[in-house]
């Protein structure tokens, strides 16, 4: 079931100019790609969400220049890019009674998006996402992306 969760990568940032850019030329000096982020401002400070190509290798670059870093497992929901997919996955979980904390979503060149979710119950949610044949991402899915 491990295999089914992805690493995502969250750090607490100072809401100020050049914080985003900072952490994003340590990745590029490490050769680290971001296939998806989402950043959420609590003011004076935001929490940056990523998913990356080396979450272990980001983990440490963070956590050496100094940022507050974790590492948290979330599901990458494969989907097709069409109207009400998001809906059928929504369902599928809360028909299980699992919530969906946060979510981002990204889309690719493939005619797929994907949803990257923090769920309540994330072996329950693996389950329920299996049984209605919903295709989960790994982290080989991540490096190709």
């Amino acid at each position: 079931m491990e295999e089914k969760m992805i690493k995502q990568i969250s750090l607490f940032a100072e809401n100020k100019p050049g914080r985003l850019a900072n952490i994003a030329e340590k990745f590029k000096e490490a050769g680290i790609n971001i296939r998806a982020f989402t950043i959420a401002e609590a003011g004076d400070f935001g929490i940056i969400r990523m998913v990356v190509d080396e979450p272990d290798m980001a983990h440490k670059v963070l956590h050496d220049a100094g940022f507050t870093v974790s590492e948290t497992n979330v599901l990458g929901v494969e989907m097709e890019d069409i109207p009400g997919q998001l809906a059928m996955i929504a369902d599928v979980l809360s028909e299980k009674n699992i919530n969906i904390d946060y979510a981002y979503a990204f889309v690719t060149k493939t005619e797929k998006a994907f949803l990257i979710v923090r769920v309540n119950d994330i072996r329950g949610a693996v389950k329920a996402l299996d049984g209605a044949s919903v295709r989960l991402l790994d982290m080989s899915d991540v490096h190709n992306i």
